[in-house]
């Protein structure tokens, strides 16, 4: 199932990951990991957060693939399910069937 990970990273923890190389390396650990279609870095609400859209093979992933950000980085996070326009375009057709 394709997700969407949102993270809203705590800015203490991320200036100190920044300073020692745990946050570039947490990333690039977890973008191994998931192997992502997008990744997307950024301001949101004034905190360095990221977007994220990968394919979640099993929910029981989920706890490892977050522990860092939360463990480390004290990171808010967000998992939802979430399509392409053209995939959308073919489930509103199934669904106007129904209708």
């Amino acid at each position: 199932m394709r997700v969407m990970l949102r993270a809203h990273l705590d800015t203490a923890a991320a200036n100190e990951g920044i300073k020692t190389g745990a946050l570039v390396q947490a990333l690039r650990k977890f973008m191994e990991r998931v192997r992502p279609e997008a990744a997307y870095f950024g301001l949101h609400e004034g905190v360095r957060s990221c977007w994220i859209v990968f394919d979640l093979q099993d929910s029981a992933q989920v706890p490892l693939l977050t522990w860092d950000l939360f463990s480390r980085f004290h990171a808010e996070v967000e998992i939802s399910p979430v399509t392409t326009g053209e995939e959308l375009t073919e489930i509103l057709s199934e669904v106007r069937t129904l209708a």
